[in-house]
């Protein structure tokens, strides 16, 4: 809806940053550990840490090997490439705050398909086995989780020495510049958008390469691929299928227009994402499930209507937004608010606030189908251990934390805009409750 200053809690900045530098890289590794060598379950892995104090976590902890870094940096490579080689139209993004507009080149569905068609030609013709990805997935949270770390390092240092835009910057305080980041729009070079490959090429990619790699694990392990796990398998390509139809959207997003390229979300992109997004097939692939035809339609159905009204819910706004509010909204005229604002340079300018539709259900009513599309390709690992959950508990957190984000953004940015706004549109995710 517009660009302003990201608001952050002095507090919630600090908290936030001691949890991501601190406890997350041990979080997946344990996670990993847990659904791959303890069963899934948490009590197992407790008492084994319990029994064997930090030694214990320390052998456990897979150490970075030769085979992990040439995976990741062969997908990385290839992932790069396309990006820069594949052709795409012309996509602007938002103006930012600095009247800078950055450009980007939509190929996200044709590297999406090529990716996939690469991935598994090279399984069906004997070229490359898919589980040595599994067999290695310790090893390569282990590479990443440190590689990343180096990855970050060099944006800060960039983001000081030579920033690719004028929006960028210091708070003064190291600790934060490097843990929220330097830049906003970080590009090796003029075409090689950093938070695209971080974000989108990475990070959402390995998500339905590991989904695929885990459904092909099972295969090689039972000799056939439970309903459960296909169930599972299914939703998560479409999410990401779905994201990469809609990319240019997210491009408008909060993650790509206000937050900065550090640590918070490279690091979540490239480490946090694959490990935790991907983790209800990781439990799937060594615990095969059989739900029976008719409860995997049931389920499957509801996921992929979730992940449709998700996608509608952006369509809508993203439809809402190219034809400057002329456009059908449900078959009739859109309700809106023409909404003024004042950028960092003193312009005036407006925005078109969207109070119909999905829009008109709640402020971000497109979060309930995205966390209902996620526990319904969980839900397939039904209720033995509480581990496959835990991606759905934190995408909850996760998104009520975003949308409370972005309520303090436009109210600072919109002012009495936004209050008449909240007043049209009183719920912030859930319409008669929140």
């Amino acid at each position: 809806m517009g660009e302003a200053k990201t608001v952050h809690s002095p507090v919630v900045t600090y908290v936030s940053m001691f949890s991501l530098l601190t406890l997350c890289p041990p979080f997946v590794i344990l996670l990993w550990y847990t659904m791959v060598h303890a069963d899934g379950s948490i009590s197992e892995s407790w008492q084994y840490l319990r029994e064997h104090g930090k030694q214990g976590f320390v052998d456990i902890f897979p150490r970075p090997s030769f085979t992990a870094c040439k995976i990741i940096l062969c997908y990385g490579a290839f992932e790069a490439a396309l990006q820069l080689l594949l052709p795409g139209k012309r996509v602007e993004g938002p103006i930012s705050p600095t009247g800078n507009r950055p450009v980007y080149k939509a190929n996200g569905v044709a590297a999406f398909f090529v990716t996939l068609a690469t991935y598994i030609g090279l399984w069906w013709f004997n070229i490359f086995n898919p589980t040595i990805v599994y067999d290695h997935l310790g090893e390569i949270y282990s590479s990443l989780i440190f590689g990343s770390f180096i990855f970050c390092i060099f944006l800060d240092i960039k983001g000081h020495i030579a920033p690719s835009s004028p929006d960028s910057g210091s708070t003064g305080n190291p600790f934060l510049d490097f843990y929220w980041g330097m830049e906003l729009y970080p590009r090796i070079g003029k075409n090689f958008d950093i938070k695209v490959f971080t974000n989108c090429r990475f990070g959402m990619m390995s998500w339905a390469v590991l989904a695929l790699t885990y459904c092909i694990k099972q295969y090689e392990l039972y000799g056939k691929v439970a309903d459960s796990m296909v169930v599972n398998t299914i939703l998560m390509i479409a999410y990401v299928t779905k994201f990469f139809w809609w990319e240019d959207g997210y491009w408008n997003t909060m993650d790509m227009a206000h937050d900065r390229a550090g640590f918070y979300i490279c690091w979540g992109c490239l480490v946090w994402l694959p490990c935790v997004y991907t983790s209800p097939g990781m439990y799937l692939a060594n615990h095969p499930v059989h739900l029976g035809i008719q409860l995997s339609l049931y389920i499957l159905v509801a996921g992929l209507l979730c992940i449709f009204i998700n996608y509608d819910c952006d369509r809508q706004r993203q439809e809402f937004r190219r034809t400057n509010g002329k456009c059908m909204v449900w078959g009739k005229a859109p309700s809106k608010i023409v909404a003024s604002y004042t950028t960092t340079s003193g312009e005036t300018k407006s925005s078109l606030l969207l109070t119909s539709g999905w829009w008109g259900v709640s402020r971000h009513f497109h979060y309930v189908p995205e966390i209902l599309a996620a526990f319904f390709w969980t839900v397939p690992a039904l209720f033995n251990h509480f581990l496959p959950y835990f991606y759905v508990i934190f995408l909850t957190i996760l998104l009520v934390d975003r949308a409370k984000r972005d309520d303090d953004r436009c109210r600072t940015k919109y002012g009495k805009y936004w209050k008449l706004y909240c007043t049209k549109v009183p719920y912030q995710i859930i319409p008669g409750i929140y």
